[in-house]
């Protein structure tokens, strides 16, 4: 009995948290739709607005059509600003102090514009004439401000956009020269065969120069080791007496001896 107490207590938390998870989304799922209904109808109450502004300004001459023109003018700046911010906003985190600025100059443009459909209403033509001119100069004002930011933001961007362009360039160049890796083998083997040649050149005159070097050592010392021809061949021809230095002695005694045997001789 304990267990299924336990498991009955178990599955009516599980229902409970069930019911809870299904009240919290329907309540957010709520929220959500009706939020976006809001918007849908402040958008369409905007446009049929803007689209009356735009009937009074060309319908209604005078003070009247002024005050609608100022009106068009200052809602269609403060829209086209709060586009080019929130479309950027996304891709460049700057831009979200210029949002915060706009919500700002947003509630004073809502502000005139409030004081200017009350203008609207009035019967006297004349005060809608004094007061247009400063209401008309504050409109500027915000109008100035909010073609700042709008411009600023294009502006910058496009800069972006251009340094981003530059860099993807520089990488697909990069990849371009990778892919043409041939061209820098073949620039590589032409100078290596430029600097072999040379360098085969040079070494060929240095040998030759060696060699030229080596006949003549080779010349000086087998001169220096062998006597010259003549001496070689003059010295092959010295007779015995010669090379002892007797031949003039020699000589002397035999004409001795003959003086010595006259009689011998006579006989």
């Amino acid at each position: 009995m304990d267990a299924i107490g336990a498991v009955l207590i178990l599955l009516g938390l599980f229902a409970a948290a069930v019911v809870v998870l299904v009240v919290v989304g329907a309540v957010k799922a709520t929220k959500a739709v009706v939020a976006k209904v809001e918007q849908t109808e402040v958008q369409a109450r905007r446009a049929v607005e803007n689209v009356t502004l735009k009937a009074k300004r060309y319908t209604k001459p005078g003070p009247l059509g002024e005050l609608a023109a100022v009106r068009l003018t200052l809602r269609t700046s403060l829209a086209g600003t709060r586009e080019v911010l929130a479309g950027g906003v996304g891709v460049d985190a700057q831009l979200a102090e210029s949002l915060r600025l706009l919500d700002r100059l947003d509630a004073h443009a809502a502000e005139l514009d409030a004081e200017l459909r009350m203008l609207e209403r009035e019967p006297e033509q004349a005060r809608i004439a004094g007061k247009l001119p400063e209401l008309r100069e504050r409109a500027d004002r915000i109008t100035h401000s909010a073609e700042s930011m709008r411009w600023a933001a294009q502006d910058r961007a496009h800069r972006f956009a251009a340094d981003e362009l530059s860099r993807l360039s520089a990488e697909c160049e990069s990849e371009a020269g990778a892919l043409r890796h041939w061209d820098r083998v073949d620039l590589g083997a032409a100078a290596g065969a430029d600097s072999g040649s040379a360098s085969g050149a040079g070494t060929g005159a240095a040998g030759a120069s060696s060699a030229g070097g080596g006949a003549a050592a080779a010349s000086a010392a087998g001169s220096a080791a062998s006597p010259r021809p003549g001496i070689a061949a003059r010295v092959g021809r010295l007779s015995a007496e010669e090379a002892l230095n007797l031949s003039e002695p020699l000589t002397r005694l035999g004409q001795r001896l003959r003086k010595a045997n006259p009689g011998s001789s006579a006989s």
